[in-house]
């Protein structure tokens, strides 16, 4: 008996460090994204681009230490789990040691459990889904998502439901299981795409200066809702057509700005043809 609980706490305390390598594996790629966001910071030379990145890194420190926290409660979760199981097959195994008649105990156990599980089948399917959306970090709190039924920014995650706010203020709340597939749109970089029409007799090659122009001013601004990280892109003549000629820019944005980026360079792009 002693050598059997013996066994279940060195098999308690191998699977709890093995589940803390887990988490700490999750959390030094966001260390590893915090020191480059530092070192951007400190290789700054202008005084607005070192402010912005300043900015950006809080953002980041938040967004990581959100991440800290949702990892240590699945580690807290797995721990609880599996000493759940060890102490549940120790106990069946002390049981044994007594002489006493496990066969009842467990087809009991089994009726109970088929009938609790074809009672909380999409419970369960919930909770894993939740489970593995917290671990892979698909989406979190503030972020942008088109989970299928609703699109808007997630107000909470948790392992049976997410939340999410639409523009229109309708507060969702979707099962995990329910949840197929996710767009995250405002995870790592994001990316405004213009489509800008100009009439036929236009000079296609002087709007598409002008609009690159306004892009690249916008681009060395560096606004703070407004944050293009990389040299804008004329992708030239998108379309014809009916009364107009359609002309694409692609810009790469941070997360989540793409939609101000975008309505900041259409009027600016308005003022200059103007």
């Amino acid at each position: 008996m002693i050598v059997i609980a013996l066994l279940a706490l060195i098999i308690r305390r191998v699977v709890h460090r093995a589940i803390d390598g887990l988490i700490d594996r999750l959390m030094s790629e966001r260390s590893s994204d915090e020191r480059d966001a530092v070192e951007a910071a400190e290789a700054a030379t202008g005084t607005l681009r070192r402010e912005l990145l300043t900015e950006k890194l809080a953002s980041l420190r938040e967004r990581t230490e959100r991440a800290r926290q949702r990892a240590k409660t699945l580690g807290v979760l797995f721990k609880s789990i599996a000493s759940a199981v060890i102490g549940v097959v120790t106990i069946m195994m002390l049981l044994g040691e007594f002489d006493i008649n496990l066969g009842p105990l467990i087809a009991g156990a089994g009726i109970v459990g088929v009938a609790i599980g074809f009672g909380s089948q999409a419970l369960v399917g919930d909770l894993l889904s939740g489970i593995f959306m917290l671990i892979e970090d698909q989406y979190g709190v503030g972020d942008v998502i088109d989970a299928g039924d609703a699109t808007g920014t997630v107000e909470s995650v948790g392992l049976r439901t997410t939340r999410i706010r639409d523009v229109r203020g309708t507060l969702w709340h979707i099962p995990n299981g329910q949840i197929r597939r996710v767009g995250n749109m405002s995870q790592v970089w994001a990316r405004a795409i213009l489509d800008i029409d100009v009439a036929y007799d236009t000079d296609l090659d002087l709007a598409m200066e002008t609009i690159k122009a306004v892009a690249d001013g916008l681009w060395e601004e560096q606004l703070e809702e407004a944050t293009i990280v990389e040299e804008p892109v004329i992708s030239g003549v998108q379309n014809f057509g009916a009364d107009a000629v359609t002309i694409r820019l692609s810009v790469r944005t941070e997360p989540a700005e793409q939609w101000s980026t975008g309505r900041v360079l259409r009027k600016r792009i308005k003022e200059a043809f103007d």
